[in-house]
């Protein structure tokens, strides 16, 4: 496989099959990563669309630091275009109440999971939490940048992570159980 520093200076030389080539290669990853926040399948595309815009007419200012870290980069783009895309449609809704039926006992093993699975059910979370968790876990951004990014406070961003959480849980508890495991 073409490593990432021969993709990006084809690219950089102006190979347009080496545009292709960096679409091809990361289009699924992107639509994954989208998919995390945008549970809409159309709605996604988009956003992948925009973000590959975004990607490619950026790229010239991209510094590479190792093979991996064009894929970091093509991560973060994503999860940002998917942020703004909710931002602009207002849908973001911060719950602030928990069901009662949300337990606080221990979090079931997330190993136990088909991806496909997991990815369904942070789907189905509301938008307020699904976005902060997926920031805080799969993104890595602190609460102090989730808030900022999402004009929310840092209190709102745990308390949102917390929920999501305990949510997950339950779906997960639920699964579990109706598996047999």
């Amino acid at each position: 496989m073409e490593t990432e520093q021969h993709l990006l200076e084809a690219i950089r030389s102006g190979d347009r099959q080496a545009m292709r080539r960096l679409y091809e290669r990361y289009v699924g990853y992107a639509m994954a990563i989208a998919l995390r926040y945008i549970p809409d399948r159309d709605e996604a595309e988009d956003v992948v669309q925009d973000s590959f815009v975004r990607i490619l007419t950026t790229i010239a200012q991209f510094s590479h630091q190792g093979e991996g870290s064009l894929s970091a980069w093509v991560s973060r783009i994503v999860a940002n275009q998917a942020v703004d895309h909710l931002r602009r449609r207002e849908r973001l809704s911060f719950v602030s109440d928990l069901p009662d039926d949300i337990a606080d006992d221990e979090e079931p093993d997330i190993g136990d999971l088909p991806p496909d699975v997991l990815t369904r059910m942070i789907s189905r979370l509301p938008s307020g939490y699904r976005m902060v968790l997926n920031l805080y876990v799969f993104e890595h951004c602190p609460h102090q940048e989730i808030a900022r990014q999402l004009g929310i406070k840092e209190s709102t961003s745990a308390s949102q992570l917390l929920r999501a959480r305990k949510m997950l849980a339950r779906m997960m508890k639920e699964y579990l159980k109706q598996q047999g495991i």
